[in-house]
């Protein structure tokens, strides 16, 4: 059955179009995300789904039926916020089953949900305590909790680990992933970090000016992006683009090498000078600007002895080189 199905999505606030002709579908069980930078659209896309916007034009439904006019608490959906939501004088457990309450489920439902809920999220050892006695990770897991105990038919996730520092981040990403395996819901996943795209979607839609585009797995798109923007956005670090600095580069082309696919050679097609170095233990970062004037990050597997102002000589398998034009389109290079 298909989960979710968006047949051209227009949104307008006056005279600006936050949203342009939005078309997607997700299939039962699938966990997509939403992913573009501030201002692209994503958000008021998921208030749409919700039922917290209205479209200006286009249809919305949710597991086979049309919502468009169908209230958010009728529409078999749960959201987790950003800002956790969470009500501050009621226990973990009481925030989980309000809601159930609420609906009129029998005691014994409740009870059965909430305590499925809580093992599922490790909350065992919390329920009887308020937000205020709770870490971040433990009050978005709560959240996620009260999500649950609904069994909706779609989880609505808007940018949920946001709040959280870098190591909760992480692990909330994989608890977030664990718990799709779990429930084998459909997911639906709003955020600006491209890392959190890349590991938990099973499919990313990139958006830009309220505008998808690309849509695909998360190695798709990372390894055939359709244009200069997504090829830039996805990849940490960053492509680095160039128009000049290879010799023998075809005029008027953008070149795109990820920093991976660089290598340090004593003759390579492109030269520069090195004016930072990141040692991450692991890997090392060398940022260049090379003679032609236009800055690159090198990324380098090990520990390398370099340091700011040397010379250095790049090089990369043409293979992995990506081409576009002016309009930052993709060139697709016929095979030799």
């Amino acid at each position: 059955m298909t989960a979710l199905e968006l047949d051209k999505i227009c949104k307008s606030f006056g005279s600006v179009e936050v949203l342009k002709d939005i078309s997607l579908t997700v299939e039962d069980g699938e966990f997509v995300v939403f992913v573009g930078p501030s201002g692209c659209g994503k958000s008021t896309l998921l208030r749409i789904i919700a039922g917290l916007e209205d479209p200006t034009s286009g249809t919305v439904a949710i597991g086979g039926d049309m919502v468009n006019t169908v209230p958010p608490a009728k529409r078999g959906i749960a959201m987790v916020f950003q800002s956790y939501a969470l009500y501050p004088h009621l226990s973990v457990k009481d925030n989980m089953t309000l809601g159930l309450k609420q609906e009129g489920q029998p005691k014994a439902v409740i009870e059965e949900r909430v305590t499925k809920a809580v093992r599922m999220l490790g909350l065992g050892a919390y329920i009887a305590r308020r937000p205020s006695d709770l870490s971040g990770g433990q009050r978005q897991r709560v959240a996620i909790g009260r999500a649950i105990v609904r069994e909706p038919k779609l989880f609505l996730f808007d940018e949920p680990l946001s709040n959280l520092d870098a190591a909760l981040r992480m692990n909330m990403r994989v608890e977030i992933a664990d718990l799709h395996r779990k429930l084998g819901a459909s997911i639906i996943y709003v955020t600006h970090d491209q890392t959190e795209a890349m590991t938990l979607a099973d499919k990313i839609v990139v958006l830009r000016d309220g505008h998808v585009e690309q849509v695909g797995s998360p190695m798709e798109l990372y390894n055939n992006p359709a244009n200069q923007f997504v090829a830039g956005f996805l990849g940490s670090p960053s492509m680095n683009f160039l128009e000049k600095s290879v010799a023998g580069q075809t005029a008027g082309t953008i070149l795109g090498i990820r920093p991976e696919h660089l290598r340090l050679t004593e003759n390579g097609r492109i030269r520069g000078t090195i004016t930072h170095v990141e040692r991450l233990g692991g890997d090392t970062n060398l940022l260049v600007i090379t003679d032609a004037d236009e800055k690159l990050t090198v990324r380098l597997f090990g520990q390398y002895d370099k340091s700011v102002g040397e010379a250095t000589a790049l090089d990369f398998d043409d293979s992995h080189a990506f081409h576009f034009d002016q309009d930052r389109q993709r060139i697709y290079q016929s095979a030799a």
